[in-house]
């Protein structure tokens, strides 16, 4: 498979993080993913990316679910798989997240992940949704064939064995839907939804359960590969957006703000 094109000077730093508990006590999930959903998900995006991006793991049982203030700093890209613990998500990585999502992290959102801390948190809202777990067969229906994340793949995404995720999902309107998902009982779902969140851009993409070999799916695959290519900020530095007072007619200059206390000290 060729990699898709990246502009970057460098190699994009993603994190594929995990809950990793199904795999461990659910063998039927063992089987389908013996290293892993995380190993999988990082696998599709470095098959997609090539050397356009250096793909690591993170996991819940990690110290500090392998989310540390030093290793967000130096991500990219952070992708989220939870499901059956997401109480176990310390609140205070929560914020940590958050915060760098807000400062210009990108975030890939996948799955059950919708009912995250993370995600509830960014979206304010319970993110809830009608399921139906089944062995459903998904259809992807690409809703803007223009955008990054949709390209590569075909239209519609044939899923033949998939968790049926629907309508409502109690998600703010979205900036921009990609996709949306139809299956045999005639429900629908937004399934692939872009949100921007200071200055972090943030993916959700549905397909995706323990219990079929969604992340096996090569067009499952690039489709996650874009969204991480896609969610990765093209800012200078990573910041919050702040609160700037200019004088009249300085918004031409667009200097940097150090302070309420510093403004004027700024301007000599």
């Amino acid at each position: 498979m060729n990699a898709i094109p990246t502009t970057s000077t460098r190699p994009l730093r993603v994190v594929v993080w995990g809950e990793n508990r199904h795999e461990q006590v659910e063998p039927h999930v063992a089987e389908l993913y013996p290293d892993g959903m995380h190993n999988a998900i990082k696998a599709g995006i470095e098959e997609n990316l090539g050397e356009g991006a250096v793909v690591t793991t993170a996991l819940l049982d990690d110290p500090e679910h392998g989310l540390t203030e030093e290793r967000l700093a130096e991500t990219d890209v952070l992708t989220w798989w939870g499901h059956a613990a997401h109480g176990e998500v310390s609140d205070e990585v929560v914020e940590r997240v958050h915060r760098h999502v807000l400062e210009g992290m990108g975030l890939v959102v996948l799955h059950s992940g919708h009912w995250s801390k993370i995600f509830q948190k960014l979206m304010g809202t319970t993110c809830t949704l009608r399921w139906r777990s089944e062995n459903d067969r998904e259809l992807v229906w690409t809703v803007d064939p223009t955008h990054p994340i949709a390209q590569g793949v075909p239209h519609p995404i044939e899923i033949p064995q998939q968790e049926m995720y629907g309508e409502q999902f109690d998600v703010p309107k979205p900036d921009e839907i990609v996709f949306i998902s139809s299956f045999s009982g005639g429900e629908v779902f937004r399934s692939g939804i872009t949100y921007r969140r200071g200055n972090g851009k943030i993916f959700y993409f549905s397909p995706g359960d323990q219990d079929f070999p969604v992340y096996h799916h090569k067009d499952v695959r690039r489709v996650i590969a874009n969204g991480v290519k896609w969610a990765a900020s093209d800012r200078p530095a990573r910041a919050l957006p702040t609160l700037l007072r200019y004088e009249t007619g300085d918004f031409f200059n667009g200097r940097g703000y150090q302070g309420a206390m510093s403004n004027h000290a700024d301007a000599e």
